[in-house]
């Protein structure tokens, strides 16, 4: 595990965090009547607009980083797509972000300890040789203890001991219902978001998380699964209970250090590599994918061997693999095949029978640049010119096309996945064989 610090803590006042959501529709909207008065008066119109935006978009994110709980959890599903934000607001959206990332109190010891005796025993000290009262590492349901661990061969091992905020179930699930019933407000940040789609499947992937025994089953599965793997270690399960998990320790840091072209080039192509094809191989080799796109879920292992990959709280279940609809929808995007793939997102009924003028490949199609050469640079250049089209509300194929797709709620978490990594692989700055690795993993796409 990383030694790191974030957020901890789940605030149990719900009427208090609705009402601080519910102050933002009136707060933008008296902005948006601000600015149309501003522009009457003469001022530039694009100079109005990016400021309103900017300051939305900071106001937003400054809400969601005060409450905490399920409003940080979509503030960091958010925050993989920044390198796609225009670039007029992605300063005050970036730092915006980072506020988000700060630390805050830990949780008490006395409750840590009463988490520990309530889902390992009484006894639960005489398991461990060693335990950290200090937490190196939290999230949005728990923080992260390191320990030594007795075992039953009285050989002790370094372990991450990862326990859950007392009532972090209810008030995750509360927050995430009433993020939902605000979630037009994204709108006002990422016009071709459908919001509401993501936070609803957010609150079902979430409310999963809060299983740890969930989480352990799938950690077990995707150690099992790369136990062999090149470059990619993953901590084995030690102990698990609803709201402690116990796994090996590793130490490392987060590959979200190397962001923005830290490091050396090729440590981060080789980095790239392992994410992009575990990625592409974890739905054929456990019939999982890892469902968190997130820098800090790969950490750069100290001993130089390659990445450790952790958190499965999150994950979609693909015993069959990729969807062969997506494998298809991803070959003729690559291969630039505009009138298949319009026939194909009719048929699946991904696209509004009506519209007509849709052009998905004009509108999306660059995106699939990676699968179209042999190796290919990821570039937040590249990513940023990618999302002034794709989330731009006054371009045309935007209009014509973003409001008449639709994907179901069990492909749009693939998809999210997949341009979740797209935005981080772009800001590593690195260069991946992509397409190779999708022939070999991904059965149907090489045609």
């Amino acid at each position: 595990m990383a030694d790191e610090r974030a957020d901890r803590g789940v605030p149990r006042n719900g009427f208090g965090r609705s009402a601080r959501l519910a102050s933002l529709p009136l707060t933008f909207a008296g902005r948006a009547v601000s600015g149309w008065g501003r522009t009457l008066a003469g001022a530039d119109a694009d100079e109005v607009t990016a400021t309103t935006l900017a300051r939305n978009a900071e106001q937003l994110f400054a809400v969601l980083g005060s409450l905490k709980g399920g409003a940080m959890k979509l503030g960091q599903a958010l925050s993989v797509y920044d390198a796609m934000i225009p670039a007029e607001i992605a300063g005050p959206y970036q730092e915006a972000l980072a506020k988000l990332q700060t630390s805050s109190p830990p949780m008490p010891v006395a409750d840590v300890h009463r988490m520990l005796a309530e889902q390992l025993g009484r006894g639960w000290r005489e398991r461990f040789a060693e335990f950290d009262d200090e937490p190196r590492a939290a999230a949005s349901i728990g923080q992260v203890h390191r320990a030594v661990w007795r075992g039953s061969n009285g050989r002790p091992r370094d372990v991450a001991v990862k326990v859950q905020y007392p009532g972090a179930d209810l008030a995750l699930d509360s927050d995430l219902r009433t993020l939902e019933r605000f979630s037009r407000l994204f709108g006002a940040i990422f016009p071709a978001l459908d919001a509401r789609a993501l936070v609803r499947e957010l609150r079902e992937r979430t409310m999963e998380e809060v299983d740890y025994r969930l989480e352990a089953d799938r950690q077990r599965a995707f150690a099992a699964g790369f136990a062999d793997w090149p470059g990619l270690r993953i901590p084995r399960v030690v102990a698990s209970a609803p709201k402690v998990l116990v796994t090996e320790w590793l130490d490392g840091f987060p590959l979200r250090e190397l962001l923005g072209g830290r490091g050396t080039e090729a440590d981060r192509d080789r980095f790239g590599h392992t994410v992009v094809e575990t990625m592409f191989a974890s739905p054929a080799r456990v019939g999982l994918l890892h469902a968190d796109p997130h820098p800090g879920n790969f950490l750069v292992l100290a001993d130089g061997s390659g990445l450790g990959m952790i958190d499965f709280g999150a994950a979609a279940t693909l015993p069959d693999g990729i969807p062969p609809v997506l494998v298809r929808i991803l070959r003729l995007t690559a291969e630039q095949d505009s009138d298949g793939l319009d026939r194909l997102l009719r048929a699946e009924g991904f696209l509004a029978p009506g519209a007509e003028t849709a052009d998905v490949l004009r509108w999306v199609g660059a995106l699939a640049d990676p699968l179209r050469v042999e190796t290919f640079h990821f570039t937040e250049a590249w990513i940023a010119r990618q999302g002034a089209r794709v989330a731009n509300p006054t371009n045309r194929a935007y209009r014509d096309t973003g409001r008449a797709l639709s994907f179901p709620p069990e492909y749009a978490l693939v998809m999210r996945v997949l341009s979740g990594w797209m935005n981080i692989l772009a800001r590593l700055d690195c260069t991946v064989a992509a397409r190779g690795l999708v022939e070999r993993w991904v059965p149907g796409f090489a045609g």
